[in-house]
């Protein structure tokens, strides 16, 4: 395969780095300065300039107004966030249109697709089941009544759901189908709890009881969820590996002025050393990104199904970014636990994103499977 971008690919960073070029990550107060969330709502202006450049249409056909690229092109725009801590729902949103146009009636595209494109309608993904820790999927019921679909259910941890317009539901039915429910934040039947994550935002629980959903509304296509879920992990690991490059970037800033014996800390070995490790992952985690993300986005066929990339790249993105980020406070030294300097904001971002992304093991353990159940020679 051909890891170099493509000029629309490239172009698409470019816009990125120039939109996020004036965002501060220190102008919002560190989750542990602040009684509750560091904000009741996302960044609105920064949604609007993001609309403004095109970049919330990225994976959407030009019929809907989008470019039509594919989820490399959002994984170089979502690194680029992370480098600053974008606080808005990109990844949610992006994700959840790309789920709509590829299996959603024509009714909901005509709907939906074009103004969430334009920043009008902002989604998001009920993606961490009921605690946390089971399959989405089977945190939530659907049973059919006429033309409509019932659900009930808990999901927790969802992001963005109090300033969501729309949030996509995973369910099973009795016969263990996966559906995909488009819900309004508003509908009779949701309530929302709140819950705050390890970064400081707001998320929430969200609860069904006796949600009816139109059939339009509902999206019943075998590997739907799939899909969905893939690309909602791929540009987690890109998240992680923007924001890991920012504190390297930030760590090799501070040892090279801070000295000791009359030295920059950064000419010791010990010091050198760790920062290389840290750089080595870095690197791992983009290579297994990109790879995965080529495999969802170009539909090729390999030995593994594309799950078994995506996990590889789970492995290294939630390892990576947690080790990147001790090294970072441990290179820092008392200074990197300063609540007021940011690398302590990048540092509850990344224990997110980790806990979202899951433990190694588990990945270890689920790409075990994959290989037994697809012998290699």
């Amino acid at each position: 395969m051909d890891f170099t971008f493509t000029e629309e690919q490239q172009a698409a960073a470019e816009a990125a780095r120039g939109v996020f070029a004036g965002v501060a990550p220190d102008a919002v107060p560190s989750p542990s300065l602040v009684a509750g969330a560091v904000a009741d709502d996302f960044d609105r202006t920064l949604w609007t300039r993001l609309a403004e450049a095109d970049l919330l249409s990225l994976l959407l056909d030009p019929e809907y107004g989008g470019a039509g690229l594919d989820p490399i092109a959002l994984c170089l725009v979502l690194r680029e966030s992370a480098k600053v801590l974008a606080r808005v729902p990109l990844l949610e949103t992006a994700a959840a249109t790309a789920a709509v146009q590829a299996y959603g009636s024509p009714e909901l595209k005509s709907a939906l697709l074009a103004r969430a494109g334009r920043g009008e309608a902002v989604l998001t993904v009920a993606a961490n089941g009921r605690s946390g820790h089971d399959p989405a999927e089977r945190a939530v019921t659907a049973r059919q009544d006429g033309d409509d679909w019932i659900l009930d259910g808990v999901q927790t941890a969802v992001p963005w759901a109090h300033t969501a317009d729309l949030v996509v539901v995973p369910a099973h039915t009795a016969t263990d189908r996966v559906l995909l429910a488009v819900i309004p934040r508003t509908h009779p039947g949701v309530a929302l709890a709140e819950q705050i994550s390890t970064s400081g935002e707001r998320l929430g629980e969200l609860r069904l009881q006796s949600a009816r959903i139109t059939s339009r509304d509902v999206i019943d296509a075998e590997g739907a969820w799939e899909r969905l879920r893939d690309l909602l992990t791929c540009g987690t690991c890109a998240l992680a590996l923007g924001l890991g490059e920012r504190v390297l970037a930030m760590t090799s800033e501070y040892t090279g002025k801070r000295e000791q014996f009359g030295f920059p800390v950064a000419t010791f070995q010990a010091v050198a050393v760790q920062a290389a490790d840290r750089y080595i992952d870095l690197r791992a985690m983009e290579a297994t990104l990109w790879q995965a993300a080529w495999r969802i986005g170009s539909g090729a066929s390999g030995v593994l199904p594309a799950s078994g990339d995506v996990a590889v790249a789970k492995i290294w993105a939630s390892e990576g970014v947690r080790r990147v980020v001790q090294t970072a406070q441990h290179l820092h030294g008392g200074f990197g636990a300063d609540v007021e300097y940011p690398l302590h904001r990048y540092h509850a971002w990344a224990k997110h994103l980790e806990l979202q992304l899951g433990p190694a093991a588990a990945h270890e353990e689920a790409l075990g499977d994959l290989l037994a159940a697809h012998p290699l020679g």
